[in-house]
């Protein structure tokens, strides 16, 4: 079968970057940002964030191919914000709310756990 290994869809192989940016030439403040090994689930988690970001006019994601384990999230944004900031935000946004998820879980746990 011409399927690559499976291991291929989490490995990021040796020598290529996690994340990577690209700045647009043609659109004033508009950027490509290319996320290895990661698909639908995080481009969709990303792309609703940074629409709630009041600065981002557009926020899209795709994958370029099935087999190629990557997607590329394009952002861009007023003149009041970066794209790659606008990017930095919404990863730090995730990261305290997935953050407050995980002890608001924990705590119900506890809970659970002492009542049982």
């Amino acid at each position: 079968m011409n399927a690559p290994d499976r291991y291929e869809r989490f490995v990021v192989p040796e020598g290529t970057k996690k994340v990577s940016y690209e700045r647009d030439t043609k659109i004033i403040n508009a950027a490509s940002v290319t996320i290895e090994r990661e698909e639908h689930t995080i481009g969709n988690i990303i792309r609703m964030q940074l629409h709630r970001d009041e600065n981002v006019l557009f926020a899209g994601y795709k994958l370029p191919h099935p087999l190629q384990y990557k997607i590329i999230v394009r952002i861009h944004t007023t003149g009041r914000s970066d794209p790659m900031q606008a990017y930095n935000q919404a990863i730090n946004d995730l990261d305290r709310e997935l953050d407050h998820l995980k002890k608001s879980f924990e705590a119900e746990m506890v809970k659970f756990s002492r009542d049982y």
